[in-house]
């Protein structure tokens, strides 16, 4: 089983720039962010809206203002709040932006104790903590030279979040993992490759507890506390990503994208797409048009 199927595909950055900036809106061209994960670090500072966030085995509500770290490897999500809308600036960026040697000491045990999961950084950093308008602070600046986007504004940005990092550790906002909880994230990844790869099949339960060696009943729990959402759902939402990617890209009629994206009726297709996405699949689609095509 190939673990990198169910890795984002996205590319981020190059060797010239190893970071990748993104002026996010959900729900927009997405009705959510499925669960994913990519080798790079990610900062994302919340604009406005709320959304729920799952980091690893951690789920809270990002509200705006809040600032959310999530290290390389670490399985991801992001659901709008009851449909609101959030918006958010997000940085990916290379362990070696960060321009520290694997052999210094602050390398070997500030960096990559978070990048391989023995420490985590507490999330979100939010108004609460006592150093948060100086992060807030070095946060807004790291934005400003990614938007800038010069050579000069990368060895400024590359400081800042060294100083972030700095600043973290000062406000205890990075503290120690229990390993346990690793290996159980650990657990299921080759059953969110499984379901990456085989989501427009049909999939059942049993098949997926198997591939676990785990009783169905544990299985369930042990996927809906990691992942945030049952097994089935998770199969849903990916569907769903899959449908307004056609909706937006092809003009397939939706009976023929509710059976390529895994339905087995148009009507389950419907009653699912307006739950995730608050409209109908013909209505998505128009207001895509609108929205991308200058037809309005």
């Amino acid at each position: 089983m190939n673990r990198l199927s169910s890795k984002e595909k996205r590319k981020h950055g190059s060797v010239r720039i190893p970071y990748d900036f993104f002026e996010c809106r959900v729900p927009d061209r997405f009705p959510f962010v499925p669960l994913h994960w990519h080798n790079e670090f990610e900062l994302n500072y919340i604009i406005s809206g709320r959304s729920e966030f799952t980091c690893g085995e951690d789920k809270f509500i990002a509200d705006a203002g809040d600032i959310i770290v999530v290290p390389p490897n670490m399985l991801h999500a992001l659901y709008p709040y009851a449909h609101d809308a959030q918006v958010y600036n997000t940085l990916v960026f290379r362990e070696e932006l960060l321009g520290i040697g694997k052999e210094e000491r602050c390398g070997i045990s500030c960096i990559e104790p978070i990048v391989n999961g023995n420490r985590r950084i507490v999330m979100p950093v939010s108004k609460r903590n006592e150093a948060y308008e100086k992060i807030r602070e070095c946060v807004e600046q790291i934005f400003i030279c990614v938007k800038d986007n010069t050579p000069i504004a990368d060895l400024y940005m590359k400081s800042e979040l060294l100083r972030f990092l700095w600043l973290l550790e000062q406000s205890d906002c990075i503290v120690t993992v229990k390993n346990q909880d690793e290996r159980q994230i650990e657990s299921l990844r080759e059953i969110l490759v499984f379901i990456n790869l085989n989501y427009r099949e049909n999939i059942n339960i049993d098949r997926l507890a198997q591939l676990a060696h785990l009783s169905k009943s544990y299985f369930m729990y042990r996927f809906k506390k990691t992942v945030g959402v049952s097994a089935m759902e998770y199969i849903i939402q990916l569907r769903i990503k899959l449908a307004c990617e056609m909706l937006r890209n092809s003009g397939e009629p939706s009976l023929e994208i509710a059976f390529a994206s895994g339905f087995q009726n148009l009507s389950n297709f419907n009653r699912q797409f307006k739950k995730y996405v608050g409209c109908t699949p013909k209505q998505y689609r128009e207001s895509m048009e609108v929205k991308y095509d200058g037809r309005k």
